[in-house]
């Protein structure tokens, strides 16, 4: 299996983990992993990343996702979703859509946020999720988190009330914390229920494969992408045969046109990526900080 990223559908009642062990097995791949876990009950967009592309997920990681979720007002849960027992918290009934609107537009930007006290966040050297199951629910302590956009798409109203949201975040944004601090910000608690990831970066919901297709390497090798997908923008530079026997012995190099300051992917002559690095504005040379096998 060549090295490069499958934009894989992951379906409700999954764990991301089942989703690698099966292209695993299906792929036979040496080494297999994905970018940003998603919990069972979610679904959408899940990277799955293939040979030399997974150690990219570092820099999978901080590309924007997109979220679609129902935020059910009115009650809380101990897992901040609907795997919890709703416990009322006050009636709902008399929420506007405006003023959800309103309430959610307060997450914009970078916030305060504490997981939620079912999540794999340390605490102490422990899971938060194994602390949790022994009736311990403090939350981890809160962190900062990004929130880029944060919109209202539907609402019903009523006796159980439930807002529909698009969200699109960074890196370590819980989702279901979201739920529930929206809820709380309203004065009536919130919950999270339904969850997609529509994106992941450039990766869509729209043209993902749906794990449960996929019946064996030929479908994942005609479906594979670029490793660069994952990327976040950064300058491209090509290397000759003599600069790449150079870079995979991690030697800088010099390389024309000069790449400017910042962040820099390196390719061979056939256009494959090769490692990533970052400029050396004294010496003028492309410094390789990760190499590609």
């Amino acid at each position: 299996m060549q090295a490069g990223v499958l934009n894989v559908y992951k379906p409700a009642g999954v764990t991301s983990f089942s989703v690698v062990a099966q292209l695993r097995a299906v792929t036979r791949a040496r080494r297999v992993g994905h970018a940003g876990t998603l919990d069972p009950l979610a679904t959408g967009v899940l990277p799955i990343l293939f040979e030399s592309a997974t150690r990219l997920s570092e820099f999978a990681l901080r590309l924007p996702k997109t979220y679609e979720a129902d935020v059910h007002l009115g009650f809380t849960t101990a897992t901040d979703d609907a795997e919890g027992e709703p416990v009322a918290v006050a009636p709902a009934q008399h929420i506007e859509a405006d003023q959800v609107s309103a309430a959610l537009s307060r997450f914009v930007g970078r916030i305060k946020q504490e997981p939620p006290a079912f999540s794999a966040v340390k605490v102490e050297g422990r899971r938060a999720y194994k602390r949790a199951r022994h009736g311990d629910l403090t939350r981890p302590p809160a962190r900062l988190v990004e929130v880029y956009a944060a919109d209202l798409l539907g609402y019903r109203s009523g006796e159980r009330p439930v807002a529909r949201i698009r969200v699109t975040c960074g890196s370590g944004t819980y989702l279901r914390s979201i739920a529930r601090d929206l809820g709380a910000r309203l004065g009536v608690g919130g919950y999270l229920g339904r969850l997609v990831r529509t994106a992941y970066g450039r990766l869509t919901i729209d043209s993902a494969v749906d794990s449960e297709s996929i019946e064996d390497a030929n479908m994942v090798r005609d479906r594979l992408l670029p490793a660069e997908v994952i990327l976040p923008e950064m300058e491209r530079i090509r290397l000759s045969i003599e600069q790449e026997a150079q870079v995979r012995q991690g030697r800088p190099v010099r390389v024309l046109p000069e790449p400017a300051p910042g962040p820099v992917r390196a390719h061979d002559s056939e256009g494959r990526l090769i490692a990533l690095g970052h400029t050396d504005p004294l010496r003028r040379t492309f410094v390789p900080e990760k190499v590609l096998s």
